[in-house]
């Protein structure tokens, strides 16, 4: 269990303006008792990085975000209450926000990913891009038009955004996302920063973060406690292996070579089924732009090679070859160890980020098969 830290960061800009009404009570007024509640309905992140509660009385929670990947960044301040109750005490820098929320947007598949675990498709009322939208119940939303697709990052449709009058708009805050003009509507902006989780637990672990906003907190804490069991149980049956293979990433695009660094969720993914990543003592836990050259130095004689892609048909090693002669020169094409994704075919984004127990068996499938012999895969398989 974590222990909250002392608040001393004002909200953005951005998102102080987007802001629902708040409490003007001085945060030193604030009593700090922590009200008696449930076990089963208290969230309290374990892996996650990004986000802090802190229960008060009458069902008042406190809830501070921050980028998982930067400690001095920006922190967000939200007081979740009771929905129709105006609780007095809440400090002055934090947005409340009246729960349990009936409607929500998402604007990534990460986020969608967590609704969808909880069976909460119904309070989805706005999403992005619908490419590669593989959920059944989603889609018949959209068509009936319960669901409303609000354009895309950067050209959101405002006039529909104001239609659907969510409760709340859950956004990327990092990424450029066409905020300064939604921001006018008057929802209030939520970040959900599970994107930039460094480990796979603690990625999945924001679905207790939207299980706080929608009033599902023991099924939240619930799913979770079978996706972390499922994994650690995993990862400790692939702590032992005699043999690491190397694995290595990603694919050349417009002359680059884009992968991740050794700190990422990709990273330890790869160290927990058994492997080690080529880039394992690089420091960065995100994105990293290499040339050829370099991969190659580095790559060459690994065992692994993994890729996602959207292919319009079969993949195989020739289609593979067709996109870049030199990719034959790596002994992972060589000796047929590519480990192979296709968004076009499974639903890589809106489910996987509340499956890396799957993923990882996935992946020690592939790299230790005598573990998992029975097993058949389901986001990555080798390449035939």
């Amino acid at each position: 269990m974590k222990q909250t830290t002392a608040i001393t960061v004002s909200l953005l800009s951005l998102l102080c303006v987007a802001c629902g009404p708040k409490n003007k009570q001085n945060s030193t007024d604030l009593q700090a008792t922590t009200a008696s509640v449930s076990a089963t309905d208290s969230i309290y992140p374990v892996y996650a990085q990004g986000f802090e509660v802190k229960y008060l009385p009458n069902h008042v929670r406190l809830v501070d975000l921050r980028d998982p990947q930067n400690e001095s960044s920006n922190t967000f301040h939200y007081a979740l209450v009771p929905r129709g109750t105006k609780p007095e005490g809440i400090p002055s820098d934090y947005t409340v926000i009246e729960t349990p929320v009936r409607s929500a947007i998402c604007m990534t598949s990460l986020q969608l990913s967590n609704f969808i675990k909880l069976e909460a498709c119904d309070k989805v009322v706005g999403i992005t891009s619908t490419r590669h939208l593989f959920n059944k119940e989603m889609n018949e939303r959209l068509k009936s038009g319960k669901t409303a697709k609000i354009g895309i990052e950067g050209n959101f449709d405002n006039e529909v955004i104001m239609s659907v009058n969510p409760d709340v708009i859950f956004i990327s805050p990092f990424k450029r996302g066409g905020y300064d003009t939604m921001r006018e509507i008057g929802i209030p902006l939520v970040p959900h920063l599970g994107y930039k989780e460094m480990t796979p637990l603690g990625q999945a672990e924001w679905i207790k973060f939207i299980g706080l906003f929608i009033g599902q907190e023991e099924e939240a804490n619930e799913k979770f406690a079978a996706i972390e069991k499922h994994y650690n149980d995993l990862k400790q049956l692939a702590a032992d292996v005699k043999k690491r293979p190397v694995v290595f990433s990603g694919e050349i695009r417009g002359g680059n070579w884009y992968a991740v660094g050794g700190k990422s969720f990709l990273a330890e993914l790869f160290r927990d089924a058994g492997a080690d990543y080529f880039l394992k003592d690089d420091p960065r836990s995100g994105g990293v732009t290499l040339d050829f050259e370099t991969v190659y130095s580095q790559a060459e004689s690994a065992d692994y090679w993994r890729i996602v892609n959207s292919y319009d048909g079969t993949f195989s090693y020739d289609a593979l070859k067709s996109l870049d002669p030199r990719y034959a020169d790596f002994r992972a094409f060589r000796d047929k160890g590519v480990i192979y994704c296709n968004m076009r075919e499974q639903p890589f984004y809106e489910s996987m980020p509340m499956e890396p127990e799957i993923v990882l068996e996935d992946l020690i499938h592939a790299f230790h098969p005598d573990l998992l012999p029975d097993y058949q895969p389901k986001y990555y398989a080798r390449l035939q």
